[in-house]
């Protein structure tokens, strides 16, 4: 496998610089484990083979167990998470598939959100989830390769 291009990132390195503050924004308020279980949801929908790769192993060095890291993709079904995770992942969700319906974030996933999260820590976890998907877009585009050096 060959990527059609650098990614984009690397190409504009100024685009990398913001895309790591923006980054470092998302860090106070979510939990890292409950970010990279999102980050890594969306990267499943998305299709983004190195994200689905890179995001266990971050989530893996914040603590994540592999039991919980193997159900994300079923996580409705998987006892294994919290009330404040299952709400996030929702939100990613809901987020990473804003086409899929009219009401892209209904009102009941907003709702159980907030009983989880303040505002602060919400605004971390929708830019968070809105980067990952622009990660996502980003790599897919450009076919980046798994474990492929990105420079």
């Amino acid at each position: 496998m060959q990527a059609r291009m650098s990614n984009p990132a690397i190409v504009l390195p100024e685009a990398l610089q913001a895309l790591h503050a923006l980054n470092a924004a998302t860090e106070d308020g979510v939990p890292a484990k409950t970010r990279e279980l999102c980050h890594l949801r969306a990267s499943q929908i998305n299709g983004c083979s190195v994200c689905v790769d890179m995001h266990p192993k971050l989530a893996r060095k914040a603590g994540e167990t592999d039991q919980r890291l193997f159900a994300v993709g079923a996580w409705r079904d998987a006892p294994f998470f919290t009330d404040a995770e299952r709400a996030a992942l929702a939100l990613t969700e809901a987020v990473t598939r804003l086409s899929d319906r009219a009401d892209p974030v209904p009102d009941d996933i907003w709702q159980d959100a907030t009983r989880h999260y303040d505002e602060k820590a919400l605004a971390s976890l929708i830019l968070s989830i809105a980067l990952i998907n622009v990660w996502n877009r980003l790599n897919v585009t450009v076919k980046q390769v798994a474990g492929a050096d990105w420079s």
